[in-house]
Order: structure tokens, then sequence, then C-alpha cells
């Protein structure tokens, strides 16, 4: 499987993963020189680039997107136009209509489009993914979920002030699709509106809470940015309240911050008796190895698009729910905009 890499930062860690699990990195892309010379120690085999479209023409069986934030759906579309496989990374679209066209481009294409969300494939996240499909929770009626880094307040200013960086432009509601894909993906649940906040009116830009209305009728509360108590599991914490249970990932430091915590009341226990425990996830092995916690998503999230491509299985986060979380963080920033009124978020589930 001879694959592309676009964007040398985020791209290289992927790249590296892929050579890792047996995939040829045959071409790999980036503007900035000093990322370009990274790659030439790191991806030897590679042809190197600074324009993205010498990889139209490379014959590759797939392409990784891990340029800049808001930049990935119009080349996904050109990659997907041509027959080359997309994973492509943390946003899929900045708009409806960049939504629209990644959607047709996906659905009339040859090839397959992939959301490369390492954060559905986390161990604490799957855990919790089982003990709902269990039944153990009941109905989910409220879930939350984090994505947060506790920085230093000049490090914050110096990175979203910059203009130059790409999180300097995007809207403090962008970077939502590490909460929302999980959220999505435990509660198989389509967002349908929001209401987004500053965390701090004093320093609106650097976290901000939504309240997302799921087309199930549940309600889920999603915090991200900069905010002291960064989660030791990789930046993310879920919790799942059900109508028979609660579960959600430890808080807690090193791995215990892997595992989740179960609690059922008497009323709802054949024994009447309150039970609580902590469920540990298993280790994932690749070659024997243990995988160290915080690469267990990407490695799955690579080895997920490899069996896409070769053997013809689905993706793990196909182009409609990709669209719809990053979705969500467009419509949020019309309702920080509009005053933290609420906003429908627009349809791209297929049913209506």
């Amino acid at each position: 499987m001879r694959i592309g890499i676009i964007g040398l930062r985020m791209g290289l860690h992927l790249g590296e993963w892929c050579r890792r699990l047996g995939m040829d990195v045959a071409a790999a892309c980036d503007r900035d020189p000093t990322a370009l010379a990274a790659a030439a120690d790191a991806l030897p085999a590679a042809a190197l680039t600074t324009d993205w479209r010498d990889l139209l023409g490379q014959g590759l069986d797939g392409v990784v997107l891990a340029n800049d934030f808001d930049a990935h759906a119009p080349l996904a579309v050109e990659f997907l136009a041509r027959g080359v496989h997309v994973l492509s990374e943390s946003a899929a679209c900045t708009s409806a209509q960049e939504a629209k066209d990644l959607v047709e481009a996906a659905e009339q294409s040859s090839a397959t489009y992939s959301f490369a969300e390492n954060y559905v494939l986390h161990p604490h996240v799957r855990l919790l993914h089982e003990t709902i499909r269990a039944g153990h929770l009941g109905r989910v009626s409220l879930i939350e979920a984090d994505y947060l880094h506790a920085m230093a307040p000049e490090t914050v200013a110096a990175l979203i002030g910059d203009p130059g960086h790409w999180r300097g432009r995007i809207a403090p509601t962008a970077y939502c699709t590490h909460t929302l894909s999980p959220v999505l993906a435990l509660t198989e649940a389509w967002p349908v509106e929001v209401t987004a906040f500053h965390a701090d009116d004093a320093d609106p830009r650097a976290a901000v809470v939504m309240a997302v209305r799921l087309s199930t009728g549940a309600l889920a509360i999603t915090r991200h940015g900069f905010l002291q108590g960064e989660p030791d599991s990789h930046w993310s914490w879920v919790s799942v309240r059900g109508t028979r249970a609660l579960a959600e990932s430890v808080r807690a430091g090193g791995d215990r911050a892997w595992s989740v915590r179960v609690r059922r009341e008497p009323w709802a226990s054949p024994d009447a008796a309150v039970h609580d425990a902590e469920l540990v996830p298993p280790r994932l092995l690749v070659g024997g190895a243990e995988i160290e916690r915080k690469a267990e998503g990407t490695v799955r999230l690579l080895q997920g698009f490899r069996a896409t491509v070769e053997d013809g299985a689905a993706p793990l986060v196909p182009v409609r729910p990709a669209v719809a979380a990053s979705l969500v963080g467009v419509a949020g920033a019309e309702s920080l905009a509009a005053g933290s009124r609420p906003v429908a978020v627009p349809d791209f589930s297929g049913q209506g």
C-alpha cells in the first residue's frame, strides 16, 4: 500500500507509524523547508515536494491529509476525484458548502473517505462504547466530553494570538472534533442544535463550552481549548449518564486515566446494592509488543485505514459523521457571534 502525507508536523508522526505498520510512505509534502528536511531523515523512501498537487500523479493508493486544520476539504475532493483513498485529520470541513462538496465527492468516488479521528478509538472511549452496547447504562441522557490543554497563559497567547498559525485564525469552537466525534460514536446520534459559550469572558478565545442537542433527545456538553486540569488520557475525558447507571473515564493520573468507572445505584441493581467498579481496558499489541496507551487510538486508526484500502472494510469514521462533528464547530461559532443563542446544525445524516 503506497501512501502520501501532506503536512509534516502531525503528518510526520502519522507517517512514521504508517511505516511501522508496514505501509510504504512513497511521497510527502510540506511548504516549510525545515519540515521537509526533517521528513527526509524520517521517511527516506518518500519523494518530497512543497506542492501537494505533485502527489496527484504519484499513483498512490491513499493519502493522509495533515495540513493546516482548516484546509482539508478541497484537497480531499481532488484526491477522491482521482480514486485515491483519503484519511483526513482534525476537521473535515469549515462550512456547509464544503461539507456538501466533500460528501458528494466521497459518495461518487471509487475510493473512500476516512476521518482521522483517533479519539473515537482511544482505550477509555472504546471501553465506554462496550459498556453502552452491553446495555448497562440504559438510554443515554447526558454525555460530557473534554479536550483540554493546560498551558501557561503566555504560551496560549502566543499560540492562538498568532494570525500566521491556523490556531490564530480559527474560531474557538472549531477544534471540537475530538469531543464531538466520540459523542456521536457513543450515542449513535446526530447533532441537531448547538449553543456555545466562552468559558471566560475575560479571555474569550481560550476555551469554550458547547451544549449540543442530539437527535436521540440526549444532551451533550463539550469543553475544549485551554483550561487548567488537563486529563492524563491524552487530553480527553468522557462521562456518560444513562437512565440506569453512570460510566466515565477515571479522573486520575497516569494509566488509571484510561480506565472507566461504572456506578449503578441500588434501585437499578438486582441485589439492591450500590455497584461501583473500575474497568481497565486491555492493552493493544502490535507484533507482540504493547503499544503506549496514548498511541493506541492512532495505531487502530491507521490499521483501519489500511483495512479500508486493501480489504474493502468500511471506514472507521466515514464522511457523514465527519462533517457532522466538524459542522458543530461552525454552528458554534455562529452561536458565539450571536450572543450564545441556539443555532441549528446542518443535517448531513442522509436520513432527512
